[in-house]
């Protein structure tokens, strides 16, 4: 059993399995670094207080985590190893589960640390850089008081050379969270920053949105309605194996049904993810840089 001396839980979701990038890219090294993203954002939140990290990984990369990750944390730290696998699913869905071939998700990665946390934690994905100071403005909100949060990034600081980008946008009020509304291809058009709403129209952003890229902070009261609301998916899309249960559609429907209070704290540095391996060099580069600057 887990330990529950731990003031701030930190969880890893890092059970994808990477798809478009091709490959397990939460193990993927960072050029010139000699670590992962994911090792970047764990020393960030140890520094900030964090004392127990549970990593939510799928059992095609354990033992590279085991062997070659782990041994490069800190010492203090409680690691918890949790294998997201596609039969964790009620009884009455084993049927289902046996016809899916990918995770079903990261509503789901994250009920897999249930057991483990007993006290607040800061949920972050493996595969995106969040800075260090986001996780102390959310490992001082926990001091402060027991209410969900989250640190959202400007959306202007997240967009791609590539092209258009998909994001979460933050609607803000009194400083809490009121909703995120997912916009398609967001992208400067004419010196207009732009996005498809979820109707499909093309519509302006506001140059100081806040982009949600999956930095929350949580209270073991969460779980409880992950369990139902993995449920009630599991019931809905009994004929569909390829939907995903998407941790922040739950949140909104908490906020919608029970007024849930949210906290938004704005980032102060840059976020950066990798989605295509083209991506990863110029990524390092700016991690380097970062780190060494």
């Amino acid at each position: 059993m887990a330990s529950t001396k731990h003031a701030l839980s930190l969880v890893v979701l890092a059970g994808g399995l990477g798809s478009r990038f091709g490959g397990n890219k939460q193990i993927v090294e960072i050029a010139g670094l000699g670590c992962t993203i994911m090792e970047l954002s764990i020393h960030d939140a140890y520094a900030a207080g964090v004392t127990q990290v549970v990593l939510v990984i799928n059992q095609a990369v354990r033992a590279e985590i085991e062997n070659t990750i782990l041994p490069r944390l800190p010492q203090q730290l409680e690691v918890v190893l949790v294998e997201q696998h596609i039969d964790l699913v009620p009884k009455q869905f084993a049927g289902l589960a046996k016809l899916r071939t990918k995770p079903w998700g990261t509503g789901h990665a994250l009920l897999c640390a249930k057991q483990y946390i007993h006290n607040p934690a800061i949920v972050i994905t493996a595969d995106d850089y969040y800075g260090a100071t986001s996780f102390k403005l959310l490992s001082e909100h926990f001091k402060q008081q027991q209410s969900w949060a989250m640190v959202g990034y400007p959306i202007v600081n997240t967009l791609s050379a590539e092209g258009g980008v998909n994001r979460g946008v933050c609607q803000v009020q009194n400083g809490s969270l009121q909703g995120v509304v997912e916009y398609l291809n967001i992208k400067y058009e004419q010196g207009i920053l732009k996005g498809e709403n979820p109707e499909g129209c093309p519509e302006e952003i506001m140059e100081d949105a806040l982009g949600s890229m999956s930095f929350w902070g949580i209270t073991p009261a969460l779980f409880a309605s992950l369990e139902h609301g993995f449920h009630e998916f599991l019931q809905k899309h009994d004929n569909d194996v390829i939907k995903e249960y998407y941790l922040p559609d739950q949140i909104q429907k908490l906020i919608l049904t029970r007024s849930k209070k949210i906290s938004v704290y704005i980032a102060q540095e840059p976020w950066y993810g990798v989605t295509y391996k083209s991506e990863l060099q110029e990524v390092a580069g700016k991690l380097y840089e970062l780190r060494h600057g």
